[in-house]
C-alpha cells in the first residue's frame, strides 16, 4: 500500500468512526466501538504497524499521516463523550428528585443521649417550668466553697463521710454540687430557685450503688416562710414528672452539716421492684435525694439574714436517678463505655439490667 492508497484508506475509516460515534447514546456503548478505531488491534492500529514495511523515504510521511488520522479520531470520541455527559447531567437535572448541590448536606447521626444526659435535661425542663434557673459551678473547687461556707470547718467529723480527691495545687473535686449554693447566694441574693446539675467525685469504694465518679442535681430555693412542706411537695412533683406516675417513698432524718434538720428521701427500688437486689443492697430502698432546710450559717455565709429568710436544699443524685429510669442495675454501666448504655432512651428500658454480684 502506497501513500495515496493509505490516505484514501484513512477516509474510509474516519468516516466508519464517525457513524460509529453517532450511534453511541451511552458512554458505556462508546467505550465498547473505541477498540474497534483506536485499540491495537483496530482499524488505526493494524495501519499502524504496516509503516515497517513502507520504503524508508516514505515512513516519515506514513507516520505523520497515520498520526494525523488517530488524531482526529480521538476528537470525534473525546467530543461525543462530552455531549454524553452533559445530556445525562440536564437529564438528572431535571427529575423530580435530582441532587440539588445548592441544598445544604445531610448531617451524619452523632449517636444517642446518655440516659444521665436525658435525665438531667428532663429535670432542667420540669424545673425551668416552675421558675427555677439553671446554674453551674466549677468541678475544680475551693476547700472553702466546698467544705468551710458550708457548715464544715476543718476538723469538722463530717469531712470524714466525703473522702476527698486533693489536688497538688491545694485545690480539690467536688465532692457534691453544694459549693454552688454559696456561690448563688454571693451573686444573686434572695429570693433564688435554681439547680445546680454537675458531675461530683469521690473517692469510695466502687460498688453496684457507688462510684467514684457520678452526677447530681443541686437544688436551692431562699424565700421567706419557706418550709419543709414546700421541700416535700417539690420533691413529690419532680419524681412524678420524671417517672410519669406516682412512686413510693419514704422521708427520714439524715445528718448533713449545711441543712437543719435533714432528711434521707428514699425511693422504692425500681430494679427488684422493693424486694431486694445488690442494687438497693437488699434493703428494697434506694438513697435518692438527700434535702433539709438551709442551715442558717450557710445563710450567713451566702450573705443572707436568717432571720429574714429560710429555705431549702437538695442534692438529687442523677445517675442513680437514671438507673431507675431505665432499669440500670449497676452504676459502672454507666460509665464503662458499654454500648448498651448509647442506645436511644426510649428503647433503654429493660435492655441494660445487669447483675453483678
Amino acid at each position: 500500500m502506497d501513500i495515496k492508497q493509505l490516505k484514501h484508506a484513512l477516509i474510509d475509516i474516519e468516516t466508519q468512526a464517525r457513524q460509529a460515534v453517532e450511534a453511541a447514546s451511552t458512554l458505556e456503548q462508546l467505550r465498547r466501538v473505541r477498540p474497534r478505531f483506536l485499540g491495537r488491534k483496530g482499524s488505526l492500529g493494524q495501519l499502524m504497524a504496516t509503516i515497517r514495511d513502507y520504503p524508508p523515504e516514505q515512513r516519515g510521511l506514513a507516520g505523520q499521516t497515520l498520526n494525523a488520522a488517530s488524531q482526529a479520531v480521538t476528537r470525534l470520541f473525546a467530543d461525543h463523550q462530552k455531549r454524553i455527559e452533559s445530556s445525562e447531567v440536564a437529564a438528572e437535572a431535571s427529575r423530580a428528585d435530582a441532587f440539588d448541590a445548592s441544598l445544604p448536606g445531610v448531617r451524619p447521626p452523632l449517636g444517642n443521649v446518655h440516659p444521665v444526659t436525658a435525665v438531667q435535661w428532663e429535670i432542667e425542663h420540669v424545673f425551668q417550668r416552675l421558675g427555677f434557673t439553671v446554674e453551674a459551678g466549677p468541678e475544680m473547687e475551693s476547700e472553702y466553697y466546698n467544705f468551710e461556707a458550708l457548715n464544715i470547718p476543718a476538723m469538722h467529723p463530717a469531712r470524714d463521710l466525703q473522702d476527698t480527691f486533693w489536688l497538688s495545687n491545694g485545690m480539690l473535686l467536688r465532692t457534691h454540687t453544694s459549693p454552688v449554693q454559696v456561690r448563688t447566694m454571693e451573686k444573686f441574693g434572695p429570693p433564688i430557685r435554681c439547680i445546680v446539675p454537675g458531675r461530683c467525685f469521690r473517692y469510695e469504694t466502687v460498688d453496684a450503688s457507688h462510684e467514684t465518679t457520678f452526677h447530681q442535681c443541686e437544688g436551692l430555693v431562699v424565700d421567706r416562710n419557706i418550709s419543709i412542706a414546700n421541700l416535700i411537695a417539690v420533691m413529690r412533683l419532680l419524681l412524678r414528672e420524671v417517672f410519669k406516675r406516682d412512686v413510693k417513698i419514704r422521708l427520714r432524718p439524715g445528718y448533713f452539716p449545711f441543712v437543719e434538720p435533714g432528711f434521707e428521701l428514699d425511693m422504692s427500688c425500681l430494679i427488684c421492684g422493693g424486694s431486694g437486689c445488690p442494687t438497693c443492697k437488699k434493703s428494697g430502698w434506694v438513697e435518692i435525694l438527700p434535702c433539709g432546710m438551709v442551715h442558717p450559717n450557710v445563710l450567713r455565709y451566702g450573705g443572707i439574714d436568717p432571720h429574714e429568710y429560710t429555705g431549702f436544699a437538695f442534692g438529687l443524685g442523677l445517675t442513680r436517678l437514671a438507673m431507675m429510669k431505665y432499669g440500670v442495675s449497676d452504676i459502672r454501666v454507666m460509665n464503662s463505655g458499654d454500648v448498651r448504655a448509647l442506645v436511644p432512651p426510649s428503647r433503654l428500658a429493660g435492655s441494660m439490667i445487669v447483675e453483678k454480684q
